[in-house]
């Protein structure tokens, strides 16, 4: 599935925030799973992903008994604070109060398509750095490019 655009919306009084329609009608027509997996990440932002592509991505780690203590310090940190977040007949998802604090996450927010994820931006912040982002672009390509071209590890999803 791929999301792309980007729409205001707000985390009401009660931490919902409405799933914009046009990221909803994609994710009912794919059903890409049951709910969305939701994980804090740094930058004061959450990640959305569907169910199924979330345990896709998961699942290309293989797992042992005896993870070496970067993995293990990935997995705790990564998975505990992901959480499962099922839709309502409205559409909206409630997110965790640990995530908003953890983030310092306000009401006013953007769900911005990033490939196979949305991600909700705190939305004066988004506002803000928009021409910082664009006019980086050509530097991150060739960035990513060198790393792709030079074998080198880039960030993963």
């Amino acid at each position: 599935m791929l999301f792309t655009g980007q729409s205001e919306a707000t985390i009401d009084q009660k931490e919902r925030l409405a799933i914009p329609s046009k990221y909803r009608s994609q994710w009912q027509a794919a059903r890409d799973g049951q709910a969305w997996m939701c994980v804090p990440w740094p930058g004061s932002v959450l990640r959305l992903y569907t169910e199924n592509r979330f345990v896709a991505l998961a699942n290309q780690v293989s797992g042992n008994l005896a993870p070496d203590e970067d993995q293990a310090a990935l997995d705790v940190t990564l998975f505990s604070n992901a959480e499962r977040l099922e839709m309502d007949a409205t559409g909206r998802v409630r997110i965790p109060k640990r995530h908003l604090d953890l983030l310092g996450l306000g009401s006013e927010v953007i769900v911005a398509g990033a490939r196979d994820r949305l991600e909700v931006h705190d939305r004066a912040t988004w506002q803000a750095k928009e021409k910082e982002r664009w006019s980086g672009l050509p530097s991150l390509v060739a960035k990513i490019e060198a790393k792709r071209v030079g074998g080198g590890p880039t960030s993963s999803t």
